[in-house]
């Protein structure tokens, strides 16, 4: 039996990257730059004013005061009013030359005029309209946004690998590209396999059931960030069964096959598989979900995954194999959930040897602010298996394989799940 870690490695090895492509950069949010972007202009592009106020020489304005440097109450106003010899807007393109012992009345964002070195805010001054007596001093750049003081001309604005966010939008916009190179969204394709199961636009008969596993895992997948193809049930003529996935594997950079271990009916896929690639059906140390299988196939060894047709099952192993591997192809720096240790308010059974994965509903206490989990699952009699209960649960327990039973109030560790 292997452990969840050495499958984890396995899995993220064998992760595939897309191709790069040039999208743009409003369709770039949440993908990991695939180049790296320099800037080739200053931001801003010229010195600009940062609030409403007015443009003037700080020594015309008792400058060689230090703002700060008096203590409340001590501070001395500056007896000394300017003529105000202009007004810029801004997005003005019209220069302006201030001269000494001037004013002009700027709006956040104006180009500065020639000569001033200080913008003077509108509440430290009369706001005057031809004459403009200020209250207090302002030092040379006080108030000024600089040019180039964000970005120097061949400053990198986005660097390769980085996840592209609105500050990255931004600095992009800034400097002057409309598109931006990509990895894109990995192309997940999910299938079911079983002779029991019907989509949902049918009636099951006898003997047949919903197929459930490939939708959840599906929507989960798509909640992880990748592009999904939900292929449905795949024909079991071995012939149509290995076209099918032949295809799906080439466009794809994972598959997910539900319904595909588990009992003798699983066979005749697995050795289809095996035409087609490797696959390695071996149990891992974990509750729910140790009957699983991995794989690659095709010229582009595209990762198989085998999963069962149990819902839960198929999620629980998403969410602690598959997610991983997702959010990683994403260029995600931390490809797993946000863990917290909570205090258990009720008993929790779990499997020897096997890392058990309960269910629970994560909470804190309004008091102390601490974090408290209700387990869903894992009580001695409770059953493993049910959909509805892992509806209940924003949170994943995970209880170590050297751990048997739980007690209230023991700390453990506690996986969050899809915000709701």
């Amino acid at each position: 039996m292997r452990s969840v870690e050495q499958q984890l490695a396995m899995v993220v090895d064998a992760a595939l990257m897309p191709e790069p492509t040039r999208v743009s950069i409003t369709d770039g949010l949440g993908l990991m730059c695939a180049e790296e972007v320099a800037a080739s202009s200053p931001l801003p592009g010229f010195a600009q004013a940062a609030v409403d106020g007015y443009a003037v020489r700080a020594v015309d304005v008792g400058g060689g005061v230090a703002l700060g440097s008096t203590t409340a109450g001590n501070e001395q106003p500056v007896e000394r009013s300017l003529p105000v010899v202009g007004e810029v807007a801004a997005g003005s393109q019209k220069p302006l030359r201030l001269q000494p012992k001037q004013a002009v009345k700027v709006a956040t964002g104006a180009p500065l005029p020639t000569l001033a070195d200080a913008v003077l805010p509108l509440q430290w001054s009369d706001r005057g309209r031809k004459r403009m007596t200020p209250s207090r001093p302002v030092r040379t750049g006080d108030f000024v946004r600089k040019a180039g003081d964000d970005i120097q001309p061949g400053d990198v604005a986005v660097r390769q690998g980085s996840v592209i966010g609105p500050a990255q939008i931004g600095l992009l916009a800034a400097a002057g590209r409309n598109k931006v190179l990509v990895y894109p969204r990995p192309r997940v394709t999910v299938m079911a396999y079983g002779l029991e199961l019907v989509d949902i636009e049918r009636s099951p008969g006898l003997g047949q059931v919903y197929d459930v596993a490939s939708y959840a895992v599906a929507a989960a997948a798509i909640e992880a960030g990748a592009t999904v193809t939900r292929a449905g049930i795949i024909n079991a003529e071995p012939r149509r069964l290995k076209e099918t996935v032949a295809h799906q594997a080439s466009r794809s950079e994972m598959l997910i096959i539900t319904g595909a271990v588990g009992g003798s009916s699983a066979a005749p896929l697995q050795e289809v598989l095996r035409e087609l690639g490797e696959i390695d059906t071996t149990r891992v140390a974990m509750h729910p979900g140790s009957v699983q299988g991995f794989g690659l196939v095709g010229e582009e060894r595209v990762p198989v995954f085998l999963l069962p047709t149990n819902a839960v099952s198929s999620l629980v192993i998403f969410e602690t194999l598959i997610r991983p591997a997702i959010r990683q192809s994403l260029g995600k720096a931390t490809p797993t959930r946000r863990s917290v240790q909570a205090r258990s308010l009720g008993p929790i059974n779990s499997l020897p040897g096997r890392l058990g994965l309960v269910r629970g509903r994560l909470m804190r206490d309004a008091e102390t602010g601490d974090y408290l989990v209700q387990p869903l699952s894992g009580a001695e009699g409770a059953p493993a298996h049910l959909l509805a209960g892992f509806a209940e649960a924003n949170a994943l327990i995970r209880i170590p394989d050297d751990v048997t039973e739980v007690r209230p109030g023991d700390l453990v560790d506690v996986e969050f799940l899809q915000q709701r």
